[in-house]
């Protein structure tokens, strides 16, 4: 018995448990993809369209809106994998196993994913007169707006809280920091986009910048969060 214990001991840890997870990946490429997308199809777009003004999201209205379409989808298909990815990597880490970070953090990333596939299937309504300026009330605008586009925000923004705790917890106090300051820029930033595409003033004229703010803050953290859990795989 005294023998079969030492081997086991003295058996060293496979090196594929070490290797950080292919999923992980998705987390550092989603956000510039995506990005580089709406930004492409904002300046390709024209007939009325303002990226400072208008919402990401009413590139999918119009001849081209399926470009935004394929752009949601595609995203938030790459979120989901990377939020797999992210628990199997916090699972592995020691003393995860029971941690709001080994469960909490990949449900509320992979609800930000869910968000996006909701976004990409269901249009919005048009916002701040474009492409029309009528502002017709749909079901599948409520559905954008209300079941996808709204909880995947304050999922996000809760995936960022939670990691400052989870962090701060696990002894790393730079992605700690870095996470609730994160989200509270997030949430600044929500708040104000939703005022201007709300009609409120003085918000109203950058509600898109805002929002493009908004998502690159949710974007570089999800990259930095990707970077970090394969670093500490390895």
């Amino acid at each position: 018995m005294t023998v079969l214990t030492r081997v086991a001991a003295a058996t060293p840890e496979r090196p594929e448990s070490r290797r950080p997870s292919r999923l992980l990946t998705a987390g550092l490429v989603v956000g510039p993809l995506f990005t580089l997308a709406y930004l492409v199809e904002g300046v390709l777009r024209g007939h009325g369209y303002s990226a400072v003004r208008h919402p990401v999201s009413s590139l999918a209205l119009g001849s081209r809106g399926w470009e935004q379409t394929l752009n949601f989808l595609v995203a938030g298909m790459l979120v989901l994998v990377f939020a797999v990815g992210l628990r199997r990597s916090l699972r592995g880490a020691p003393g995860a196993g029971r941690g709001p970070g080994a469960v909490a953090l990949p449900v509320l990333v992979a609800i930000w994913g869910i968000g996006l596939l909701g976004a990409g299937v269901f249009r919005t309504d048009p916002v701040g007169g474009y492409p029309t300026a009528a502002s017709p009330v749909t079901w599948h605008g409520q559905l954008h707006d209300l079941a996808f586009s709204l909880p995947g925000f304050l999922a996000l923004a809760l995936a960022m809280f939670t990691a400052a705790s989870v962090f701060a917890r696990r002894r790393s106090p730079r992605m700690a920091l870095y996470s609730a300051f994160s989200a509270v820029a997030f949430v600044v930033l929500f708040g104000f986009a939703t005022s201007g595409f709300g009609g409120a003033d003085p918000w109203v004229d950058a509600a898109g910048l805002w929002q493009r703010l908004c998502v690159t803050v949710g974007w570089g953290w999800l990259a930095v969060l990707a970077a970090q859990r394969r670093t500490s795989r390895r």
